[in-house]
């Protein structure tokens, strides 16, 4: 019988902002703090190229750990059980090809070793009506800080993927939120980014050109709901929807764009994370 004590990971892709890190940490101590064991926060990729003054002024020196590097410490430590807590919201090729590609080439290295993988943020088809809950109060809460505005043009923004499986997970949530939001705030739905060609309609229109088509059919006002869970590249200060909004705003000088808090910055993703970890330690003991 294995009495090791598994080996906690929450893991997400990377960034090589510093921002991503620095809030992935908190919400790993966070989490360590609830369910009374050790969380460490591990990146996928990219975050081994913060720049190193970075690390040193807001990582304290200590640099991001990347999954693969990360792993090979401890199984070289001996560890061979883990769990690890994805924090994405539906099952990406990280996920599904990267994590298992990486532990076959760890395996070949080091011998057998289990991970336990976690649900994601929003499995499909049932979803999780905390996550909703959260968008619900982002949603509702930017609009009312806005009492001078119209309660509309409220769209709900995710990176854009090649994957429709992924996509499903925006469509499923927007639906979830147009049952609890009020008949006269439907919400929209848009990507960050997209590929080209007809293959990849599915992620539907872009910000952008979503943004530029209100703001030329007079409206004034929109709120940006973002699904996306920490800052960096994309999201946070001076990140791509940053850039895309103030692009609009500046063509268009009567129209205004508010955007929403990061789910990472919602102390409620922390219960969600306990009740994967939970689910996962009974799965990884039997």
């Amino acid at each position: 019988m294995n009495t090791e004590a598994p080996t906690i990971l929450l893991v997400d892709n990377g960034s090589t902002r510093v921002d991503a890190a620095v809030q992935l940490r908190a919400i790993a101590k966070n989490l360590s703090n609830r369910i009374d064991h050790r969380v460490n926060a591990v990146s996928l990729k990219h975050s081994d190229r913060i720049p190193s003054e970075d690390v040193e002024n807001k990582l304290e020196g200590v640099a991001a750990r990347i999954f693969t590097e990360f792993m090979t410490e401890q199984l070289t430590a001996g560890k061979r059980t883990f769990i690890l807590l994805p924090l994405f919201f539906g099952k990406s090729r990280a996920l599904t090809s990267f994590v298992p590609d990486e532990k076959l080439k760890l395996e070949s290295q080091f011998g057998p070793f289990k991970i336990t993988m976690a649900e994601v943020l929003y499995p499909l088809p049932e979803g999780d009506p905390k996550l909703v809950e959260i968008l619900y109060e982002h949603a509702t809460n930017t609009q009312n800080d806005k009492t001078d505005l119209t309660l509309k043009n409220l769209v709900l923004v995710d990176h854009g993927s090649p994957l429709p499986a992924v996509n499903a997970v925006r469509q499923h949530i927007a639906a979830a939120l147009n049952n609890k939001l009020p008949k006269a705030l439907p919400i929209d739905q848009a990507a960050m980014e997209r590929r080209e060609g007809k293959a990849y309609d599915f992620n539907g229109e872009l910000l952008e050109d979503y943004l530029l088509r209100i703001a030329e059919k007079g409206e004034t006002h929109a709120t940006v709901l973002l699904l996306f869970l920490l800052s960096g590249t994309h999201a946070g200060e001076n990140g791509d929807i940053v850039q895309i909004c103030n692009s609009v705003m500046k063509k268009h000088s009567n129209f205004k764009v508010t955007i929403s808090p990061l789910i990472g910055q919602n102390e409620k993703l922390i219960t969600c994370l306990e009740q994967r970890f939970h689910t996962a330690i009974n799965q990884e003991k039997h």
